[in-house]
């Protein structure tokens, strides 16, 4: 009996330093080498009065509330020439699968976010801050394990996204298309002024399999320009000529953004 009683208090005791360790997000942002995990959500909006009330929320509550927890850049966009209300995507980065399950219940005791969500998230069924939200989740390459910003980001100078998702017939292609821009396509990315931000195999998500990245540039006739280049760089063109990577990419969607004035990225 004492040693079964023993075996209980030891691991009732385990459990407490996990949920410790839970409770502290922060610290699992400072693993230098660790693949980051990203959701991709976009806000569907209706109407001018539901996109300030998202705004608003995105800027006082969730953003502030979520670099308290260790995430960050987050990202925040809408679509580029827009003649409409059309939604916001964002992009929140999480430095572990632990700080990600870990997210919800701290915000569920985070006073000050409570306080400055609160319009957005009382909002009523007749008046809705938003129609639906849809969502992927993502595992960074190993290849650029972390989001990485141009100094055109950092310095909050004028600046566009491109949002790139590459479809695949099946997972074991997917993956071969992840290894190929590890293997060389994403430093040729970099190497030709494409401003890659991030790459992302989808984990969970429409479109499944995936992967998705984030290309940036000042104007758009900087990224006509990079574009260009990359075609025409020995490297990429060895790349795509390997057998290997034949088929890997069955259709591209691709989406071009700005960022809000509040956006990180």
């Amino acid at each position: 009996m004492k040693r079964r009683a023993f075996i209980k208090t030891s691991l009732a005791a385990t459990s407490l330093v996990g949920l410790g360790h839970i409770a502290s997000p922060t610290q699992a942002a400072e693993n230098s080498g660790a693949q980051e995990y990203y959701e991709w959500r976009t806000y569907q909006l209706k109407t001018s009065g539901q996109k300030e009330r998202v705004d608003e929320y995105l800027k006082n509550a969730y953003i502030p509330a979520l670099n308290r927890l260790g995430c960050k850049p987050i990202g925040a966009f809408t679509l580029r020439d827009a003649q409409e209300i059309t939604g916001l995507q964002v992009l929140t980065p999480y430095p572990s699968l632990e700080v990600f399950g870990a997210v919800a219940a701290a915000l569920e005791k985070d006073a000050a976010y409570q306080k400055d969500a609160a319009a957005y998230l009382q909002a009523t069924k007749n008046d809705p801050a938003y129609t639906r939200i849809e969502s992927s989740f993502m595992k960074a390459f190993a290849g650029m394990p972390k989001i990485e910003l141009q100094p055109f980001s950092t310095g909050r100078k004028p600046r566009m996204f491109e949002l790139r998702i590459y479809e695949a017939h099946s997972e074991f292609k997917c993956q071969k298309k992840v290894e190929m821009f590890n293997q060389g396509e994403l430093q040729v990315m970099r190497d030709t002024g494409m401003g890659p931000v991030f790459y992302g195999q989808t984990l969970i998500g429409a479109k499944f399999p995936n992967m998705t990245y984030m290309l940036s540039a000042e104007s758009k006739e900087d990224h006509a320009a990079h574009w260009k280049a990359f075609g025409a760089h020995p490297e990429w063109n060895r790349l795509k000529a390997l057998p290997e990577y034949a088929d890997t990419v069955s259709n591209i969607t691709n989406t071009f953004l700005v960022p809000t004035e509040y956006s990180q990225i």
